[in-house]
Formats: structure tokens, C-alpha cells, sequence
């Protein structure tokens, strides 16, 4: 049962959540409206957000994180308003848990529990299941000890300590087996899907310019996605819709295409462990040819995604591709005072709308001149019996004209440095037989 659910009477209700933040002097959360990302994230998992509370703090209390006075306020307003889960803008401590659920008489989660059931929720490939399990397990296993004794206090049972091995105590022992055993088996199995992941990326660029996009999640990754490919990949206004890569030929004309792959989305403080184990799924980003980091101008947050996207992707390794900011859903703006400034101080970004098709030609343009890298005419010379050499021609390049004499085949193409580069690497014998000229 996802977290926001729970059964009553055999019936599946929606649970009633206050959320909480508590912000310090260093916090990156909105400062106009500071539980807006949480309170999307709730209603990700069908969550009614009933109370919201804030509190400002320089640094977190040792006991309940945000003072004991505060946790009594929210165990009121929590009785008075039929409070299932309290959900924090943060992440708290197995003891800060254990602590606040004691005194308010709720179901406490954390900020990086809740996305990690968000992505549990929305997994569907073998792949993603077996990378949020793993992201969870990881975040489960150091908080076991708190979690039995605070179990212990709740059921009345043995005291641990010194001296003492209560019931919690050899079960805990137990778990932390079982917890390791199944962490061994998951990280093996990953390992597996890593491999093979990028011997496929790589096998790929071999063949294909790769492009990733890339992007704070909801930015309209997978709407752009389908416009450009014309495939029907779930775009949805909701967190975290897509959580397994997907990759399409994206025709870009004249003879050009370019491989493109939709990619998980990002959020301020993703968790850690989430960010590691997903790596296979990021492994098109850290090995595209060029990026394109989509943002939604028309989200008053756009600069903050930014910053976030671009620490992810420093993050998971993905410093070598170009990269290119598209402006996304103009359509959406009231006014272009935002857009303005961000095209100041990104002169090279595009400004698009992936729902309308507005500013993809000019796009479809700088992807191109990427793919083509300097564009010559050439004359080549290639073995007839090379045909994924011959394919690659044929697909993409501008193939001006073809002839054959005995076992060898001439092709005169309009061929980017690029692409050139590709073809010789392939290993099949091809010979420029003419000097290329601009």
C-alpha cells in the first residue's frame, strides 16, 4: 500500500497529512511559498493536504528537530484535524522520528522516504524496481536500531542496553543479515543491468549522434520527447512520470537523425541514495554526445531547477557532453520578463514549446550543426560487403550520389567532421578517395 492510502473498513481511503518545514538560514526551498514542492510531492501519492506548518530554526533540535514546543502545536492541530501523516520538508533522524510520532500520535515521514515511495510507486521496468529497492534498503538499513527500539516502547517490550538483549535486539541482528544479504544480491544484480547499460549507450554512439534530455521533473521532458520522435511516451502533470529511460530516433531532415533519450527527472535534495542507484537509468546523460537540459521558464522556481539539474548532473559524472538549456513551455508565460533574463545569461539557450511545436525548428537547426559537426562534401570509397558502414551513410548523412565498381562501393556525401570521425572509427574499411572541401 503506497504511502497517501490506507484501508478502512476494507476500503481504500486517502490519508489526511499536515506537511512541516523547517527552514535555516541556508535553506534552498522557495522562499514565497517555501512547501510547494512537498505539497506536490504529497498529492503525488494522493495525499489530502489538510494543515501546513512552518518553522524557522538556525539549527535543528537534538530531540524533535524542531523544538519541543512546536511538536506539541502540531500534536494539537493534528488531533483537532483527524491528522494521519505528518510529512517533513527534511530529512529527520530515526530518533527525530521516533520522537515526534510519540508525541503527536501520527505517522511521521521524511522528505526522502516520500520520494523514495513516490519512485517505488511508479517503477515498472525490472531495472527501475530493482534501483528503488536498493535506494530503500539503503536508506532503511542504518535507521534499523531506532526503528526497533522506538517498536519496543510501542508493543512494551524487553528494555535493551547493557546487560540486556531483549526480543528487538536479536531481531535486530536478524534484520541486519537478512537487510545485508538482500543489499549484496540487489548491488550484484545492478552491476549486471550497469554493464550491459552502457555497452549498449556505447555501442549506440558508435552509430548514432546521442542526445539525453534532461530536467527538473515535470519540466515537459517526455511531452518534448514526443513531439520530437512521435512516440507516445506517459507525459503527465505529475512528479517523477517517468522513471525508465527511454530512446527514439528523432528525424531531424534532410537526411539527418540524432538518437534521443528521456531521462528520470530531478528534484531539490533528491536523496542520495536515489541518485546512486539510479546511475544505470543516468547512464544516457553521462554518455550522450550533447544534453539538452530542458526547464520550465513558466515555474516562478526555474532558477533553483536549474542549479539543481546542473548539481545532479556534476553529480552522476555527466560533465563531459555539451550542453544546451532549452527554455520550455513559453506558452505558458504571462509576461516575458523571465525569459529574458535567462536568455541574457544564457545566450545559447533556445526558447520552446514542446506542447506547440514553437522554437523546435530552430532547435532541430543547433542539433544538426552538433550532429554535422563542419559540414564538407566528400567522396568515399568503402568495401561493398560493409553494410552497417553502408547504413550509416545511407541514414546519416546526404547522400549527393552512389556508384559501385566491382567490390567497392563510392558514395559523394555532404558529411559533418562529426560524423566522419564515427564512420573511420567503425573499423570498415572506408577511404576518402577526394580531399573534402567546405
Amino acid at each position: 500500500m503506497e504511502q497517501g492510502k490506507r484501508v478502512k473498513n476494507n476500503t481504500v481511503v486517502r490519508e489526511r497529512a499536515m506537511l512541516v518545514g523547517c527552514l535555516f538560514p541556508n535553506s534552498k526551498a522557495n522562499k514565497q511559498d517555501p512547501l510547494d514542492e512537498l505539497r506536490n510531492l504529497a498529492h503525488a501519492v494522493d495525499a489530502i493536504v489538510v494543515d501546513e506548518v512552518i518553522q524557522n530554526r538556525v539549527k535543528p533540535d537534538p530531540a524533535t528537530f524542531i523544538g519541543s514546543g512546536k511538536v506539541d502545536e502540531l500534536a494539537e492541530r493534528a488531533k483537532a484535524q483527524n491528522i494521519d501523516v505528518i510529512i517533513f520538508d527534511n530529512d529527520l533522524s530515526p530518533t527525530h522520528i521516533g520522537n515526534i510520532e510519540e508525541i503527536t500520535n501520527c505517522k511521521v515521514l521524511d522528505r526522502s522516504e516520500l520520494i523514495l515511495d513516490i519512485f517505488a510507486s511508479r517503477a515498472r521496468t525490472t531495472e527501475a524496481r530493482l534501483q528503488v529497492e536498493l535506494a530503500q534498503l539503503e536508506y532503511t538499513y542504518p535507521r534499523l536500531r531506532a526503528m526497533w527500539s522506538h517498536l519496543e516502547r510501542i508493543t512494551g517490550g524487553a528494555p535493551t542496553g547493557i546487560g540486556t538483549r531483549g526480543p528487538g535486539e536479536q531481531q535486530l541482528e536478524i534484520d541486519r543479515r537478512i537487510v545485508q544479504k538482500k543489499l549484496t544480491a540487489l548491488k550484484r544484480e545492478l552491476k549486471v543491468v550497469q554493464a550491459r547499460k552502457q555497452r549498449e549507450v556505447e555501442k549506440r554512439n558508435q552509430d548514432f549522434f546521442t542526445v539525453g534530455l534532461v530536467g527538473y521533473t515535470n519540466a515537459g521532458k517526455s511531452t518534448f520527447f514526443n513531439t520530437a520522435t512521435g512516440a507516445e511516451a506517459f507525459a503527465h502533470d505529475m512528479l517523477f512520470a517517468t522513471l525508465s529511460t527511454q530512446t527514439r530516433r528523432w528525424e531531424l531532415g534532410g537526411g539527418d537523425s540524432v538518437m534521443l533519450s528521456d531521462t528520470v527527472g530531478f528534484v531539490r535534495d533528491l536523496p542520495h541514495h536515489l541518485v546512486a542507484s539510479f546511475k544505470a537509468t543516468l547512464e544516457e546523460a553521462v554518455h550522450a554526445d550533447m544534453l539538452l537540459i530542458v526547464l520550465d521558464i513558466s515555474d516562478p522556481q526555474h532558477r533553483q531547477q536549474y542549479e539543481t539539474v546542473v548539481h545532479v548532473l556534476d553529480e552522476v559524472g555527466a560533465e563531459d557532453p555539451e550542453r544546451l538549456l532549452v527554455l520550455n513551455k513559453v506558452d505558458l508565460l504571462e509576461n516575458n520578463a523571465d525569459l529574458l533574463v535567462m536568455q541574457q545569461e544564457h545566450p545559447d539557450a533556445i526558447a520552446v514549446s514542446a506542447k506547440t511545436g514553437r522554437g523546435m525548428d530552430r532547435l532541430v537547426d543547433r542539433i544538426t550543426a552538433a550532429a554535422r559537426g563542419r559540414s564538407r562534401q566528400v567522396t568515399l570509397s568503402l568495401p561493398m560487403n560493409q553494410g552497417k558502414a553502408i547504413h550509416f551513410l545511407e541514414s546519416q548523412t546526404q547522400v549527393l550520389s552512389r556508384s559501385w565498381q566491382e567490390s567497392v562501393a563510392l558514395f559523394t556525401v555532404r558529411i559533418g567532421s562529426t560524423q566522419l570521425e564515427r564512420l573511420m572509427a567503425m573499423g570498415a574499411g572506408a577511404e576518402v578517395v577526394e580531399q573534402p572541401t567546405k
